[in-house]
């Protein structure tokens, strides 16, 4: 077991947490300073895509460095396939000690529970904002208070119970933001009714989509419940014609609940921060914030996550480690949630190539130090596999995004993955200029003077899925995946 003197990491994960919703990403709508000090000590990187937009997958990913089809986590009824290595065994097995508080979302059965853990504790599936239940390999029950000031506070504990010695792996992984949003009593007067800025694409009138994007169940103005906002609709707004005000109605509510639930988990950011301040331990530790994915913030009329488009595809991440980042540096390079683990590892002294042989991402350690690097790839793979799910009617998908454009086929078929339905729709297809159009309002997929751009962005959708392995849809006769473990 190796002892000698190795960085810390500190990982905070919230789920659903926009990129837009953090001012150091320039929101509109709320502030966070806390994760701000993060990156203007740190670094911003502004190009971050999961590869497929739900929480039990990207989790997976991060976990793994592989691709949905790799470790079997394809949508929120599937687990992690245990066989698959996480990263976070190798350090353990490297000599850090590694906790894990708060969500997990991986599965239930004894096999999927955490792996390469001195300690855990996590919700059951979602977990609750109040007085939630949770469990560990020490036991269970209910622990009272806010979900995400229990997190921080578990993990707080475990640090100042930790062996000094030995270098730690600790994954503060937050229920926050994510639905139903459930905020802390003490930041209820944030962000009042009336005050937050509706997005300039919410009354998008979707007129070039495909089809089946327009058919899902997101809107903000019919898909949010009253139970979401937390208040019976006025009757007035009820109806086709009152479709703006109804929608500008659950905004406010939507939106000031969502803000609130993130101040909490800024607070902690805090708290994790002023910690290390007091011990000593800036110099030596790695921080992390991200979020499993991002989230439609009344983007193009839609809450939720799921589709292709950049408010979800994106993933807020910034980076604090004071011995190789110089502050307020700013990325711009195209960088997945598969290549986390490969760079984890890798800050941390371990090869990633050698150590975690069947993840498929590439560590961006060295472009955080400003360095180039020529052969950085210049596109990225995604594919969302939970086809017409009850609760949003989302289709079955994958694309591939460059620096400048977006290419996105709607396969429609589940392939047979779990949460997934057995209805098959017509094949579309989107293309989007994001010089042109950066906010993906007019699909030009068909447009004659992008026939060359659609014909590269084919091949280069090809190549990429020969390259990660991916079986792509080729009718209804396509192989389907085993998702047993």
């Amino acid at each position: 077991m190796r002892t000698s003197r190795r960085p810390n990491l500190l990982f905070v994960m919230s789920d659903d947490h926009a990129a837009h919703a953090i001012s150091a990403y320039g929101s509109r709508v709320n502030s966070t300073p806390n994760i701000d000090r993060i990156a203007d000590e740190g670094a911003r990187l502004d190009r971050v895509f999961c590869t497929n937009s739900i929480c039990t997958p990207s989790r997976a990913t991060i976990l793994t460095g592989t691709y949905s089809h790799v470790n079997g986590a394809c949508s929120i009824y599937s687990e992690l396939d245990y066989r698959v290595p996480a990263y976070s065994q190798v350090l353990q097995s490297e000599g850090y000690q590694t906790a894990l508080f708060g969500k997990w979302h991986l599965g239930r059965s004894a096999q999927a529970q955490p792996r390469g853990f001195d300690e855990w504790r996590i919700f059951p599936d979602q977990g609750d904002y109040v007085d939630p239940f949770m469990y560990g390999p020490d036991g269970e029950g209910v622990i009272d208070g806010y979900a995400t000031d229990i997190i921080t506070d578990l993990s707080l504990d475990w640090l100042a119970r930790r062996d000094e010695e030995r270098p730690f792996c600790l994954m503060v992984h937050h229920k926050a933001p994510h639905r139903p949003w459930v905020p802390h009593e003490r930041h209820r007067d944030l962000y009042p009714l009336g005050s937050i800025p509706e997005p300039e694409t919410m009354w998008d009138d979707h007129a070039t989509r495909a089809e089946v994007v327009r058919d899902v169940a997101m809107t903000i103005a019919d898909d949010l419940t009253d139970e979401d906002v937390k208040a019976p609709l006025p009757p007035e707004l009820d109806g086709p014609d009152a479709v703006r005000e109804r929608a500008s109605w659950k905004y406010q509510r939507y939106m000031r609940d969502y803000l609130q639930t993130v101040q909490a988990v800024d607070d902690g950011v805090g708290r994790l921060l002023d910690w290390l301040d007091r011990e000593g331990l800036t110099e030596d530790t790695i921080v992390v914030y991200t979020s499993d994915q991002g989230f439609f913030l009344g983007d193009h009329g839609w809450f939720d996550k799921r589709l292709m488009f950049e408010e979800s595809l994106g993933m807020p991440l910034v980076i604090r480690w004071p011995a190789e980042i110089p502050p307020g540096s700013r990325c711009e390079a195209i960088i997945t949630n598969v290549d986390f683990a490969a760079t984890f590892l890798d800050m941390c002294g371990v090869d990633p190539v050698t150590s975690l042989p069947q993840q498929q991402g590439r560590s961006f350690r060295a472009l955080l130090r400003g360095e180039e690097v020529p052969d950085w790839p210049s596109s990225m793979y995604y594919r969302y596999w939970e086809h017409d799910d009850p609760a949003h009617h989302a289709p079955a998908h994958y694309g591939v995004r460059t620096e400048r454009y977006k290419y996105i086929v709607y396969y429609n078929d589940g392939l047979g993955t779990p949460g997934s339905s057995d209805r098959v729709m017509p094949v579309e297809y989107e293309l989007y200029d994001l010089a042109e159009d950066p906010a993906e309002l007019v699909n030009v997929v068909d447009e004659p003077a992008y026939r060359a751009v659609r014909r590269d962005l084919e091949a280069e959708l090809e190549r990429l899925q020969r390259h990660y392995g991916d079986q792509p849809y080729q009718g209804p006769d396509t192989p389907r995946l085993d998702w047993s473990v």
